[in-house]
């Protein structure tokens, strides 16, 4: 009709708005390469992630198969020496940070999304649903992890599959935190309301409209949250709790502290392979955080 107000599909994306997304990505991008933490954080992060995948490729001796004499110090056939039962430490080492990393991934992964599920329905909601969900996040947020851990290990035995349900279930409340205060601040923007007003029901307002602006600075929470998972894993294995089966940089670790006298190499290697994680994880996440928290990077 003459004179009324053309119609508007909510789920149409105009290109100029994409194009600005795309742009906004870039310059994301430019912005971590230019941090120096986020440079450093990049470059150890993706070095760690390709010796995780090439694993097999750089180091294709069994990492638990002795293939030289014991305690043999760095050589060109060894370049990491060997541990007390002559298995080669660089197929150890490259073994375990595989491990290490695929941990910390499905960890994240699965901490991610408890956490803006929890999150995003207590802020959503209100009322009563967001006290009984923030009461039960500052419970799991008390919880001991690492001692927890211990517990539960000593009670059950040693299994990764039991450490990555354990670490998942306790590391969700940081990001469920996160995503509850950035939907409190979202659900009252224009926008929100604009897509009320278009005839969009709550659920898919939240789903399309507000989860996706809420989510960057959860990015920056899970890597930290991988960190510090690699370091329980690491020291729960340092102490004998981590699965025997399994190569990983705590268990190298563990099986080198009757040897630091006599066999430096068998602790330096995964344990700087460990702190490079660490470092990189921490840094890479530094580096996001200055591209998606604009408040932080001003």
């Amino acid at each position: 009709m003459p004179g009324s107000i053309p119609a508007f599909d909510i789920n149409s994306r105009s290109p100029a708005i994409l194009g600005s997304r795309v742009s906004a990505s870039r310059v994301g991008l430019f912005r971590i390469l230019r941090s120096g933490a986020g440079r450093v954080g990049i470059v150890l992060t993706c070095g760690l992630v390709a010796v995780a995948l090439l694993a097999s490729r750089i180091a294709p001796a069994d990492p638990f198969a002795s293939v030289g004499p014991p305690l043999s110090s760095p050589t060109l056939a060894h370049p990491m020496g060997t541990d007390d039962l002559g298995r080669d430490l660089l197929s150890g080492v490259a073994h375990g940070t595989r491990t290490s990393l695929l941990l910390a991934l499905i960890v994240s992964v699965l901490t991610g999304f408890i956490g803006v599920i929890v999150g995003a329905l207590a802020a959503w909601e209100g009322g009563r649903v967001d006290d009984a969900l923030i009461r039960v996040t500052e419970f799991v947020q008390v919880v001991p992890r690492f001692f927890l851990a211990v517990i539960v290990i000593a009670l059950l035995g040693p299994g990764l599959d039991r450490l990555v349900l354990l670490l998942a279930l306790t590391s969700w409340p940081w990001i469920a935190r996160v995503v509850r205060a950035e939907v409190l601040s979202l659900k009252q923007q224009e926008f929100v309301e604009a897509a009320r007003s278009l005839g969009a029901g709550r659920s898919r307002v939240l789903l399309r409209e507000v989860l996706p602006n809420a989510l960057p600075p959860v990015v920056v929470v899970v890597s930290l949250n991988a960190a510090s998972v690699i370091l329980i894993e690491a020291g729960l294995s340092f102490l004998g709790l981590g699965d025997p089966d399994v190569v990983s940089l705590g268990y190298l670790a563990n099986n080198a502290q009757r040897f630091l006298r006599v066999a430096w190499w068998m602790v330096a290697f995964p344990g700087a392979t460990i702190a490079l994680a660490v470092l990189g994880l921490n840094l890479l996440g530094d580096g996001l955080n200055d591209v998606l928290n604009p408040r932080g990077a001003s």
